[in-house]
């Protein structure tokens, strides 16, 4: 049996363990949200359009969630696997899984720019573009669907590097992104009056800035992964059948429910006009509330496939253990911070001066926070454990199950008998009611365990 780690011996150096890899992912998620923010503070300040770019920017989002669907798909599918090879020491193995995905990013924005570019503009009608916005959001997507590749690099080299304990560098790449961003933003829009074009224009700046600091890491700095040319231009029919069979239900989930989140968007864009504004406020809350748990649970992965690659099962059982309580324990605390917060969080928004979205917004968050119990500790089972133990096709069929079958009909069941508005958004929530069950059922046996690494 190889020598286990310091943190088999009790749990509070697994919980720093985690914490050390978490931490840089819950930063950079929350420099995200800050230039995301900065970018539509300044749009909205446009003279006379202010408000129209604004709501045309927001209509861009949907196409801009498929284009990072995809990186996801390719920067998540061989990382779980490449952990594995790591734990069990082969660094060349990992660097040829580098190798799969990164050519993936290639071929998924070679696909998606013409075709995105193509259907634009009927896209941004199915989600609510009217006669008055569709101009700015055409003239933003257009510009940032050109810069497609650099967005797939950006980001599906980072999700790929995270997944090998490399987060500072993520983390690294995106604050220096951020930074470019802020300055770039009002000098584009404003000192060369290029209004929403400005915007797009520099936020595809700031992908290159990351993609340059996240390859040149990668390829040049990085010891962990032994990446080689060679490995760009050599077909392994194994690697390729085991990345299908084991990597690509793990990108395939993370892509799904992007797609779900879209429907979802459009049933919502069908509402009350005060729904969909609450909806908003509750969304930016519930981001925020599970952004430290799935980062968390990307730190778990990478302590599970490592132990589980290198054949030390025991190890593999008590990380699972410990990483269940201790994501209970942090479901519950996130719970009562988010309900607690409901109110103020709420009237940070101007559109809460009206009553009706302060009630509504106030009353879905409140639910939200007891359905986050849920979602933080299914979240750490099947981001985390699951997948990090080479048992992502059972995650992957359990998420596309709930959300076809049960998210997805539930939300259509509740819009058509006009049950209550909170109601319906509890629909759009309904499977973090119940997956935790299921993946503590799952966690009680031996079956998550599954080392699929080759000598």
């Amino acid at each position: 049996m190889p020598e286990r780690e310091e943190s088999r011996l009790g749990t509070a150096p697994l919980g720093k363990l985690v914490l050390s890899l978490a931490l840089p992912s819950v930063l950079a998620q929350l420099v995200n949200l800050l230039y995301n923010i900065v970018d539509r503070v300044y749009v909205g300040h446009i003279a006379d359009t202010g408000a129209l770019a604004l709501t045309g920017l927001g209509l861009c989002t949907p196409l801009i969630l498929i284009v990072a669907a995809f990186a996801y798909f390719a920067g998540s599918g061989g990382a779980p696997r490449a952990a594995m090879e790591l734990g069990r020491g082969d660094r060349e193995k990992a660097g040829r899984y580098l190798a799969q995905s990164f050519l993936l990013m290639l071929v998924s924005a070679a696909v998606l720019t013409p075709l995105l570019l193509w259907l634009r503009a009927p896209l941004l009608r199915f989600f609510g573009a009217s006669d008055d916005t569709i101009g700015f959001a055409d003239r933003y997507i257009r510009i940032y669907l050109c810069g497609t590749v650099f967005v797939q690099l950006a980001l599906g080299l980072n999700t790929f590097i995270t997944a090998q304990g490399q987060a500072k560098t993520a983390m690294l790449s995106v604050v220096i992104g951020a930074a470019a961003n802020i300055i770039l933003d009002p000098i584009l829009i404003f000192l060369f009056d290029m209004g929403v074009e400005g915007a797009a224009l520099a936020t595809v700046l700031t992908r290159v800035i990351e993609m340059l600091i996240v390859a040149f890491y990668t390829f040049r700095v990085q010891k962990v992964v032994d990446v080689r040319p060679r490995d760009f231009f050599t077909f392994d029919r194994a690697l390729a059948r085991d990345y299908a069979r084991y990597g690509l239900p793990v990108g395939l989930t993370d892509m799904q429910w992007s797609f779900i989140g879209l429907l979802k968007a459009a049933i919502i864009g069908r509402l009350t006009t005060y729904f969909i504004a609450a909806n908003a406020i509750t969304s930016a809350m519930m981001n925020l509330g599970t952004m430290f748990t799935f980062a968390l649970a990307g730190g778990a992965c990478v302590m599970v496939g490592k132990a589980v690659g290198r054949g030390d099962y025991d190890t593999a059982r008590e990380y699972s253990r410990t990483i269940q309580v201790m994501f209970a324990l942090i479901g519950v605390c996130m719970a009562a911070v988010v309900y607690l917060l409901r109110a103020p969080f709420t009237r940070l928004y101007g559109s809460a001066q009206d009553a009706q979205v302060f009630s509504l917004a106030t009353q879905m968050i409140a639910i939200g926070a007891v359905t986050l119990i849920g979602t933080s500790y299914h979240a750490s089972c099947f981001v985390g454990i699951n997948r990090g133990a080479g048992d992502s096709r059972f995650v992957a069929a359990v998420d596309m199950i709930c959300g076809w079958l049960v998210v997805l009909p539930a939300m259509l069941i509740a819009v058509h008998f006009n049950w209550p508005l909170p109601v319906v958004f509890l629909m759009t929530r309904i499977d973090q009611c119940f997956k935790w069950l299921i993946a503590f059922l799952r966690l009680r046996g031996d079956k998550w365990i599954k080392n699929v690494t080759r000598a």
